[in-house]
């Protein structure tokens, strides 16, 4: 079986993207795959309870006008659209993702990761949720087949901080300083949301063991996030 670990962000647009493309490439390959979901927060210094409109705090920390946060909206969505995916970034809220990262490791270890995941990046994308607020995390997980009490009491109780920790420390050790990042078996690294075919190949190339290691990463032109300017 071959093993992929995701390094991503819930509120980073090219890694929902990258997760669609990901998905592609799978539904045509014939082999047995797992998928992980690893946490990495593109802004970690987002203040807990910012849920400015997106737009809004962009344009703050980056010093943008609203016509070039609109231009860089506009580009991104097109690109979504392309991958069957809505982006709303009129309804899009700031968040500190920490959280959330912590919901999906409690959902990792109950069986319904992936199924969190998409919830979580549709939520903020397209219906403007709020991924920071535990009562909205907690009804998320619900919906995603997770015990919504269980849920909401692991984060309230700090559980999981320290799995999300150790992702992070991983994606220090492999040198990943953008996402989405994906590792095949330990041995083959995607840099950014890259073409459907480079995805077939990575599979591929797992499949036949040829021996690579994740810091030689296919080229990071494709889309990627590598600072808090992505954090939207």
């Amino acid at each position: 079986m071959i093993q992929i670990e995701v390094w991503s962000d819930i509120v980073c647009p090219w890694c929902y993207i990258g997760k669609r493309r990901l998905e592609r490439a799978l539904e045509g390959f014939d082999g047995e795959v797992s998928v992980e979901w690893r946490s990495f927060q593109l802004d970690p210094s987002t203040p807990i309870g910012d849920s400015r409109p997106v737009g809004e705090s962009l344009a703050a920390r980056k010093g943008l006008s609203a016509a070039q946060v609109q231009g860089m909206f506009a580009h991104v969505t097109g690109i979504a659209a392309q991958e069957g995916l809505r982006y709303d970034f009129g309804r899009a809220r700031t968040a500190n993702t920490l959280d959330a990262h912590r919901l999906l490791q409690f959902a990792k270890v109950n069986g319904h990761q992936p199924e969190l995941k998409e919830r979580l990046m549709k939520a903020y994308f397209t219906e403007g949720a709020d991924v920071a607020d535990h009562a909205t995390l907690a009804s998320l997980a619900g919906e995603a087949g997770l015990d919504e009490v269980a849920a909401k009491q692991a984060l309230a109780d700090g559980s999981y901080a320290a799995e999300v920790q150790a992702d992070f420390a991983q994606a220090r050790a492999y040198g990943i300083n953008g996402v989405p990042f994906f590792v095949f078996d330990q041995r083959i690294g995607v840099s950014g949301a890259q073409p459907l075919e480079v995805f077939a190949q990575a599979l591929q190339q797992s499949s036949l063991t040829m021996l690579r290691s994740p810091s030689s990463s296919s080229s990071a032109s494709a889309g990627e996030c590598t600072d808090d300017s992505c954090a939207i």
